[in-house]
């Protein structure tokens, strides 16, 4: 797509600034895909020009067969015929012109073929505001969005898409409004000559459209104020849009009208004003699915503000449920985890990228570990959180928790054992003793790669629940183990740079919780 920067642009209007950030409806078509392209056939109503070549067949008693150009005067030249003036007539006469000519001097015995071959070859003024204005090379029968691509399209922060015009010898001879080729597809079949100046108008009115529609862009209008409903129906409001929010930006002061859709007779806008639409909708009913080990339906709809509870009394479990270990996903918490994930992720970043050094060997080390742990930063933005809800505390807590639409309450089967996870030599899956500590489970997994006083050991519970054990925890009994349970014992970081490690364990705390993963520096 061709754009301009902003350091070309000129300087913006009150207007330009009330819809500063809103993608203009129509810039996406001068992509090049049109000036790739030239357009070959030629409508009915084509009106011979000179220049254009054609393609002569006669055979019976005379042969002849070649492409024959209109000369100056207009006329093609035939053997044992002479000058035939075609110069004007309509394509779709030209094979009746031509066989009249030639049975004049043969009466029966030759039969005639004539077809337009190629369009004159026209160069073609395109000004006004164009990214690229110039004069550019065709032929007559190209459409003018040919010609407008070739000169880069027009610019969106100046140019009209609703009123171009075509000029010849200083006169106007056609307009185009390209909100109708957009919507409709429809483009006026005209006939270029050697010389026209294709003109981009300056921008007319303009009004934003953002929410809840399929088309948000700034659309042009001719004259303001513009209806409401004119302008959403080239926006066209989705089936969840109820209301629209007009910000007021012409005004004196900056006011806001609030409409249903329902009721928009008689509301305007003026250039300049933005058109906001939105959903409000009163809460009715929400849809939760159950997923696991019960012996009931999947889906569950439930009025707004049902518990889960009101889940969990409807739900048979089968015989190997872990009723104890109930889990929630939700696509919001998800949602919130992935934007805490990014925060901490650029908030590293950008340390790394400002870290200062004193001496030229430390300014080395420190590019090496910035570039490792940029790495590790990219493989960090992939991961996808969980979006589990912890359930820890009392069974009566839990089950007083709100439900959200789109909820999943995953019901898990009984285990009996504890996944250990990361720096350990053998990660491996063992089976559960109560009397077991976390060390006792590490040591059966290998024991720690590296040294027990710099590890970082993670125990997560399967009810979303977490444990952050410091060196004195490992081998005491108050830490609850349950069956299911993943002990995560997470890498060491190494690092001369303190804050850098602390900076980078906590982002390993934060993927090990809200995605169940550890990632590697």
């Amino acid at each position: 797509m061709n754009t301009v920067s902003q350091e070309a642009r000129p300087a913006a209007t009150g207007e330009t600034r009330a819809l500063e950030g809103h993608r203009v409806f129509g810039d996406w078509i001068f992509d090049g895909q049109f000036s790739q392209q030239q357009f070959t056939g030629f409508n009915p109503d084509y009106r011979v020009a000179t220049g254009d070549q054609i393609n002569i067949q006669l055979w019976g008693g005379f042969s002849f067969q070649g492409a024959v150009p209109v000369d100056n005067q207009g006329n093609i030249f035939l053997p044992k015929v002479g000058p035939v003036k075609v110069r004007g007539v309509r394509n779709a006469d030209v094979n009746e012109m031509v066989t009249e000519a030639v049975q004049t001097v043969f009466k029966n015995n030759v039969g005639v073929y004539a077809a337009l071959a190629e369009a004159e070859p026209v160069k073609v003024f395109v000004t006004g505001f164009v990214l690229k204005p110039g004069l550019y090379a065709g032929h007559s029968s190209d459409s003018i969005l040919r010609f407008l691509d070739l000169a880069g399209g027009i610019d969106p922060a100046r140019g009209s898409y609703i009123s171009l015009e075509l000029l010849r010898n200083g006169e106007q001879i056609k307009s185009f409004n390209l909100y109708d080729f957009i919507f409709a597809g429809q483009l006026p079949s005209l006939q270029l000559f050697d010389g026209d100046t294709l003109l981009v108008k300056s921008v007319k009115a303009q009004v934003g459209v953002l929410g809840m529609v399929q088309n948000p862009f700034v659309f042009e209008f001719a004259e303001s104020p513009v209806a409401v409903s004119d302008i959403l129906d080239m926006a066209r409001p989705t089936s969840r849009a109820t209301h629209i929010r007009i910000h007021r930006n012409n005004r004196t002061k900056e006011e806001v009208d609030y409409y249903s859709l329902s009721k928009l007779d008689g509301v305007v806008v003026e250039a300049g004003d933005v058109i906001e639409a939105t959903s409000d909708k009163m809460p009715g009913t929400i849809a939760v699915r159950v997923e696991g080990e019960h012996l009931s339906r999947q889906e569950y709809i439930l009025p707004y503000g049902a518990k889960l509870s009101d889940v969990l009394s409807q739900i048979d479990l089968s015989p190997n449920a872990e009723a104890d270990a109930i889990q929630l996903f939700r696509p919001s918490v998800k949602a919130r985890q992935k934007e805490m994930l990014m925060a901490q992720l650029q908030a590293l970043e950008s340390s790394v990228l400002t870290a200062r050094s004193k001496t030229n060997e430390e300014a080395q080390l420190r590019q090496r570990e910035a570039e490792l742990v940029l790495q590790w930063v990219e493989r960090a933005r992939n991961i996808e959180p969980r979006g589990q809800v912890a359930l820890g505390g009392s069974r009566q807590v839990r089950d007083e928790i709100l439900l959200e639409s789109g909820d999943i309450i995953r019901i898990p089967r009984r285990s009996n054992l504890v996944m250990v996870h990361g720096d350990v030599l053998f990660p491996s899956a063992m089976a559960f003793e109560e009397k077991r500590t976390t060390q006792d489970y590490i040591d059966m997994a290998g024991g720690f790669v590296q040294g027990k006083g710099d590890a970082n050991v993670l125990i997560l519970h399967r009810d979303g629940t977490f444990d952050k054990l410091d060196k004195g925890d490992l081998d005491s009994r108050r830490i609850s183990i349950n069956p299911g349970d993943e002990i995560f014992v997470l890498p060491r970081v190494q690092t001369k740079d303190f804050q850098l490690a602390k900076d980078v364990v906590g982002v390993l705390y934060q993927i090990a919780v809200s995605a169940g993963v550890l990632l590697r520096l």
